[in-house]
């Protein structure tokens, strides 16, 4: 019944180191205040975490960025033998009329650097990323976890965290056939190392390589997922290319994390990603992401 609710609500829209548990980690601390009303998103990162901010929100989204760098071979095997530890810093963060751009370079224990570059704009956050390896060693980092917790964004508590189907998860949605579907999806996988939550693993990515809480028997068509705002007036999506998965985490969390894929001796790989804070109109979210990130345009 409330998921049909919801659906409804849709259409009239217009439609330094880590090795616990996946998705077991404090939240980052959100900000205070923001910028004017038709400015930019202000963003912050501090401590591991990237604040987005702005009084328009519904709430402020805290992303655990990153919370892991990962190994293959990971849907079936103890969390602290597929993280690759990292540290991170903080290279710059300037301010310009157009919105707030941070630099961040990650060093991964097997020498891998990953820099990032992350810049606002009024309604949306872009990622550029490069990976690259500069040792004479193959790196294993196939893939990599920014952790968007979504709890006041929903206007959901964490009380229910630990539920087969939390309440947050009932606001949320993936792309299935081209079609933003909400939570919970039918079938509903229960069953795996780590439970609960939700695994979606793309058709060109191996299913032994993905986050290790149950993993659904739908494949979904593009990485783009999300959520909506409490009042259903606001959409918070986030999408990646390439991609390795969508995840409904265990602490008010949604994944779409990006691929890697491995880095040969002196490789550079390059990945990029945005994440959209807009108004409930799942039709221009979706000709937006289809602008943004052709290669995940359905099919013809």
């Amino acid at each position: 019944m409330i998921r049909n609710v919801l659906a409804c609500a849709v259409v009239a829209a217009g439609m330094f180191w880590q090795s616990n548990a996946p998705g077991a980690e404090p939240d980052g601390a959100s900000l205070n205040g923001g910028p004017q009303s038709d400015g930019p998103l202000h963003i912050e990162w501090a401590k591991n975490y990237l604040t987005i901010d702005h009084q328009r929100l519904a709430g402020p989204i805290s992303i655990h960025y990153l919370e892991a760098y990962c190994r293959p071979g990971s849907t079936d095997r103890e969390w602290g033998k597929t993280v690759i530890k990292h540290k991170a810093r903080l290279v710059s963060q300037t301010d310009a009329s157009g919105g707030r751009q941070i630099k961040l370079e990650d060093v991964l224990a097997d020498g891998v650097v990953v820099k990032h570059t992350i810049t606002a704009s009024r309604d949306a956050v872009a990622f550029q990323l490069t990976a690259h390896n500069p040792t004479d060693t193959a790196s294993e980092a196939h893939w990599a976890q920014p952790c968007i917790r979504v709890d006041k964004f929903t206007g959901t508590t964490r009380d229910d965290a630990r539920a087969l189907v939390p309440a947050y998860a009932r606001q949320s949605f993936l792309m299935l056939d081209g079609k933003l579907t909400m939570l919970p999806t039918q079938p509903w996988a229960d069953k795996a190392r780590y439970v609960p939550g939700q695994v979606y693993c793309p058709a060109d990515v191996n299913r032994n390589d993905v986050n290790p809480r149950p993993l659904s028997s739908l494949v979904p068509s593009s990485g783009l997922c999300g959520c909506f705002s409490k009042d259903h007036k606001q959409i918070m999506a986030i999408a990646w290319e390439p991609y390795q998965e969508v995840f409904q985490g265990v602490i008010i969390c949604i994944h779409n994390d990006f691929r890697i894929g491995g880095l040969q001796p002196g490789e550079t790989k390059h990945i990029r990603g945005k994440l959209y804070l807009v108004e409930a109109n799942v039709d221009k979210l979706l000709a937006r992401f289809r602008h943004d990130f052709p290669e995940q345009a359905p099919k013809k």
